[in-house]
């Protein structure tokens, strides 16, 4: 299990606009939200947020409109960063990986979550994101150059920084102040920790300048992107049959948590998958008992919302049943028709057999591949 504890109880004084730095919008966004699209779509089970004391009710309001808002909890945070980080990890067992993040990089490409939870998992210590420093690094004693440092041996550290969190709890509850990252704390109780490499997007929104350079990059284009999802569920002759977002009656149902649609579960997995949201596992899986006897095109709209908070809409899908029964062919139309209203793109419909091969040629179970293109949502 992954916790990531996102840190947003800072006051924002630097920046000046006069309310907390996480709740300033960034291309119509706050910061906060932003920054937990990155943080939800990696391999990260749930998160904790710590909000300002006085906007803890907002902060709340605003995660509850989140569509996966099941998967956050809000926390009043305390008077500096490391107070809010203690309290924070007062919600995490100590056997899982927490990953600690700022609000205020909001741009941070869920990739980078990722590699920072695996080298956890690999190396059982600390891990942070660094950057090697562009610019020659001078050491100075007031406006006087004391010494030039060695480039090679320095590093700009990021967030998120990832530790085992039962270790990082304990450096804290053994930690001096003044420290500035986790790291440090992490360090200061004898951790070791390791670095891997950084990403230029999870920079730190600090000043008006940052702002704007973020404001700058959420307006870029977007290009567009392919997914593919992959779905196989065995007979189960006791349940009705649903596939296409349609009801097969006289035809041997499938066994599934939800209603078993192969063809909807696909396709909500290659959205997911070109959206760089996840997968379908993730976002609607077994552990979730709410899921249970959900109609599999209620996974589709849903992942068509997740899409579009994510600033992207589905450009076309093409799914392909595998399997003896039914026959696809001749309720084609209709399976486009729903499909292609629950997407909001068109999508394509086809059937094959594997020719008496394997499970779903014995007629064992029927599986769906298929592929999506996303690209820029339009206003």
């Amino acid at each position: 299990m992954t916790v990531a504890v996102v840190v947003a109880a800072g006051s924002g004084v630097r920046l000046g606009l006069g309310v907390p730095k996480a709740l300033v919008p960034v291309g119509g966004r706050s910061m906060l939200d932003l920054a937990l699209d990155g943080v939800l779509a990696a391999e990260v089970d749930r998160a904790v947020v710590t909000a300002p004391v006085a906007e803890l009710e907002r902060v709340r309001g605003l995660v509850r409109a989140r569509a996966d808002a099941d998967r956050v909890a809000v926390v009043a945070g305390g008077a500096t960063r490391q107070e809010s980080v203690a309290i924070a990890l007062d919600e995490v067992p100590d056997d899982e990986v927490v990953l600690v993040h700022d609000a205020a990089r909001p741009l941070t490409p869920s990739a980078l979550f990722d590699l920072v939870r695996a080298a956890v998992v690999t190396t059982g210590a600390g891990v942070v994101p660094a950057l090697a420093p562009a610019d020659t690094v001078k050491e100075v004693d007031g406006s006087a150059v004391v010494a030039t440092l060695d480039r090679s041996r320095l590093a700009a550290v990021q967030t998120p920084q990832g530790f085992p969190a039962g270790a990082l709890r304990a450096a804290y509850a053994s930690a001096g102040t003044g420290h500035t990252d986790d790291a440090s704390v992490f360090a200061a109780a004898g951790g070791a920790v390791s670095t891997v490499p950084g990403d230029p997007d999870a920079f730190k929104i600090t000043t008006a300048w940052d702002l704007r350079r973020a404001e700058q990059l959420l307006a870029r284009p977007v290009a567009t992107r392919t997914g593919i999802g992959i779905d196989v569920h065995a007979v189960d002759a006791s349940r009705p049959l649903r596939l296409g977002g349609l009801e097969w009656p006289g035809e041997p149902g499938l066994a599934g948590h939800s209603d078993a649609d192969v063809v909807c579960h696909a396709i909500a997995d290659a959205l997911l998958s070109a959206g760089g949201l996840g997968d379908l596992g993730a976002r609607f899986g077994t552990d979730r008992p709410e899921e249970a006897g959900r109609p599999g095109v209620d996974f589709v709209t849903r992942t068509v919302a997740l899409l579009a908070e994510a600033g992207l809409a589905p450009v076309s899908v093409a799914v392909q049943v595998v399997g003896n029964r039914p026959r696809i062919g001749r309720r084609r139309d209709e399976i486009v028709a729903l499909l292609t209203a629950a997407v909001g793109a068109p999508v394509a419909v086809a059937g094959t057999t594997t020719d008496g091969l394997g499970l779903t040629g014995r007629g064992e179970g029927v599986a769906a591949v298929a592929t999506a293109l996303v690209g820029p949502r339009l206003p």
